[in-house]
């Protein structure tokens, strides 16, 4: 245990929206186009013209308000926890797509229901005259922004993110340029001035993301003062403040955003899970070899300057109290609960504590000496499991229902928490059983790998369902708020 002299300054709580608070301002936020537009000196619209305006109003704002719901900006979207930040910002990507091409559409639908051929006439009038050439354009940079997100596997993740930038812009200016030149209720007037305070708001955040971060990145360095190999193809990486730089405040369990040497540009930077206590001054990430990036990661050598952006997350012990704590890990998430076991350990923490760890092969464990020190300080019960048997003695196969009744044996499962990192199918499975066993889902919490089976644990079911209602909201309000556009 460190002395208190090598303490980091404790996180502060960071003040963020709640999800529900989050929802209020997003909806309030997306409709705000349509009431001003409502207030406009220009013609009156017909009830199609209004029914296309509406869905585009929204739109456009839908689509600049996700850079500030990304996850990068913790005072809008902290409070949430990277998997449900991430589920809004996928699903909200579909929604103004929807909304984005719905509005031409409803421009030609009565032509096209008079005469068919007029209305092909009429389309392909709006998607080659000059007139709405930035708007087709836009249209076209979120359809393929989207589409690569979806596709995103296939894409190196710098090129990716690269890709991510260029669209995202090219989207929002080509869709803010259509608005304040062709929109009829955004030529002149205060919604003019909305969409230039719309454009204002974009441009200082991605300075934000990615001018200021960059100098900060450069300004408060850390360096890089040990690799050490932890399992098979697994690193840990010792990361100190440099010369003249400060001590990050964080919580256990957060992470940050890691770039390395002269690739300190946030454009480049990877998300890692702190695997360390703040009671210390610098911090370490466990990282597995997985990828372009991380593939590398343990040739890397001591001294090397290191870019630190954080912290984010929710995944934390403060945010989430209970009685008794039950940390689990699948391969590589370990790495959080490794930092929410060394903060235990340093604080003395006498609640009854929990660990279930669960890995491919034998060869894959790492820190079980540490885990098995940290009985000696904790009341702490540990369950390693590995899915092949081949050299172990240990438990094999999955975690289910049976390993975590011996697990749990002796206490309420209503009174305790459990924090979960891992593959998005163990976290699933895990998640669903220990409902099945009593706990409550909002004491389960988990961050995980991927986000591709998001709707396959029943939490994440109730998370889309909540999502579901707020873009319902959405759609009902365009719809009633259009008519004052007539």
């Amino acid at each position: 245990m460190t002395s208190r002299a090598d303490m980091a300054p404790a996180a502060a709580p960071w003040p963020a929206l709640s999800a529900r608070a989050m929802a209020l301002v997003y909806l309030v936020a997306c409709v705000l186009p349509i009431g001003i537009g409502g207030l406009s000196r220009a013609a009156p619209l017909d009830p199609w013209e209004a029914f296309g305006a509406g869905p585009g109003l929204a739109g456009l704002t839908a689509m600049a308000v996700q850079v500030l719901t990304s996850g990068r900006f913790r005072a809008v979207s902290g409070g949430m926890g990277i998997d449900r930040v991430m589920a809004f910002h996928k699903i909200a990507a579909y929604v103004v797509v929807l909304m984005l091409v719905l509005h031409p559409i409803a421009y030609v639908w009565p032509t096209w229901l008079d005469d068919p051929a007029r209305g092909v006439e009429r389309m392909t009038a709006y998607l080659t005259g000059a007139d709405w050439r930035s708007g087709v354009i836009a249209l076209g940079a979120l359809v393929l922004l989207v589409a690569m997100g979806v596709a995103r596997d296939f894409f190196r993740y710098e090129i990716w993110r690269g890709s991510h930038v260029i669209l995202a812009l090219v989207a929002l200016g080509g869709g803010l340029h259509h608005a304040v030149s062709a929109g009829r209720l955004s030529a002149l007037g205060a919604l003019h001035g909305f969409w230039w305070g719309v454009g204002a708001v974009v441009v200082l955040a991605f300075a934000v993301l990615y001018g200021w971060r960059w100098m900060r990145l450069h300004r408060q360095p850390w360096e890089l003062r040990r690799v050490e190999k932890k399992a098979d193809r697994v690193w840990e990486l010792d990361i100190q403040p440099a010369k003249g730089s400060t001590a990050l405040a964080y919580r256990a369990g957060q992470f940050v955003w890691m770039t390395v040497a002269g690739r300190r540009f946030p454009l480049f930077d990877h998300p890692f899970s702190i695997a360390d206590s703040p009671r210390r001054a610098g911090l370490s990430l466990i990282i597995k070899e997985a990828g372009d990036f991380t593939s590398t990661v343990g040739e890397l050598q001591p001294g090397t300057a290191i870019g630190i952006d954080g912290p984010h997350g929710t995944f934390t012990l403060e945010r989430h109290p209970g009685d008794h704590v039950l940390l689990i890990a699948g391969g590589v998430g370990i790495a959080p609960i490794m930092g929410l076991l060394r903060d235990l350990v340093a604080r003395g923490d006498r609640r009854p504590v929990r660990v279930a760890y669960a890995v491919g092969q034998p060869e894959n464990f790492a820190c079980l000496d540490e885990i098995e020190a940290a009985k000696e300080v904790l009341d702490l019960d540990v369950l390693l499991i590995s899915e092949s048997g081949e050299g172990w003695d240990g438990a094999t196969g999955y975690l289910d229902r049976d390993k975590l009744g011996v697990l749990l044996d002796g206490l309420d499962p209503k009174r305790g928490v459990v924090l979960m990192c891992g593959p998005g199918p163990m976290v699933t499975a895990v998640s669903d059983t220990l409902e099945d066993m009593g706990m409550p889902g909002e004491r389960v919490i988990y961050e995980r790998f991927d986000y591709a089976g998001g709707l396959a644990a029943r939490q994440d079911r109730r998370r889309t369902l909540g999502f579901v209602a707020v873009f319902a909201a959405l759609a009902g309000l365009v719809a009633l708020l259009s008519q004052w556009l007539i």
